[in-house]
């Protein structure tokens, strides 16, 4: 069961030192963090828990499987609206269409700075 009183944050990337690096950016602005290794696996933290979930970080690209960090945007916006979402990439920005709106991209490697500042923007904090 999830606290009610607490900020829940979704963070999907299949580098590990990137999912800890976004979770100690993360924690550090509040948010108590679920991580995921790809897309299967941040589905289902989002259909067990997504609608305590108040913000998605993933990255575009998440082998080994076919579904994409922008795929997984893309459903987390259909299904869950009120997840705000930030997409990140070293290796292509997403073309027009890819992100859901609202989404912010924020280029690989990111700074805490720049995700405070998305978090800021995304939130209306």
């Amino acid at each position: 069961m999830l606290d009610r009183f607490a900020r829940y944050a979704l963070v999907a990337d299949d580098s590990p030192l990137i999912r800890m690096d976004a979770q100690a950016i993360l924690t550090e602005a509040g948010f108590r963090v679920f991580t995921a290794a790809g897309f299967e696996d941040a589905m289902e933290i989002l259909a067990s828990r997504g609608h305590g979930i108040r913000l998605l970080f993933t990255d575009v690209q998440m082998p080994p499987g076919k579904m994409t960090g922008c795929d997984l945007a893309l459903r987390c916006a259909r299904d869950w609206p009120e997840i705000a979402v930030i997409v990140t990439s070293g290796a292509m920005p997403p073309k027009p269409g890819d992100l859901p709106e609202g989404a912010l991209f924020v280029p690989k490697p990111f700074t805490e700075e720049t995700v405070r500042r998305c978090i800021r923007e995304l939130m209306k904090e």
